[in-house]
């Protein structure tokens, strides 16, 4: 993904200035919406090693195969519970569009996410497809 792009996470920030920074490693977001956005952000750019990075130990599969016929399109937060800075704990409900074999479609997750010594990683969500 080229620096100077809009972030697909949706923020209207250059995704270098957005999640490009946490898929290069030089930050960390401090807030479960956050990090749900900059996963959202690393499935368009195909950063399969962030998304293993950012996945919780006891939940994170061996490997990650993403499907080339898939294109993200958008995603909306629908809303959040807690997820803070301050919290260790947080859920992120959202739904990310897609474009498969020329259809429209989505995915509606309600996510969990866990801050580990300052660190949130994903857990595991509850998916919709449509």
């Amino acid at each position: 993904m080229k620096p100077a792009a809009p972030c697909p996470c949706g923020t209207e920030r250059r995704y270098d200035a957005c999640c490009g920074r946490f898929h290069c490693g030089t930050a960390e977001p401090d807030t479960a919406v956050g990090l749900m956005r900059s996963r959202y952000a690393a499935f368009v750019a195909g950063e399969t090693s962030y998304l293993l990075r950012t996945w919780h130990p006891a939940t994170r599969p061996e490997r990650i195969d993403l499907d080339d016929g898939v294109r993200w399109t958008g995603l909306e937060v629908l809303g959040a519970e807690a997820g803070g800075p301050d919290d260790r704990r947080g859920t992120v409900e959202f739904r990310a569009h897609h474009v498969a074999a020329g259809i429209e479609g989505s995915l509606h997750e309600l996510s969990r996410f866990r801050r580990d010594n300052g660190t949130w990683r994903y857990v595991r969500g509850r998916a919709r497809w449509s």
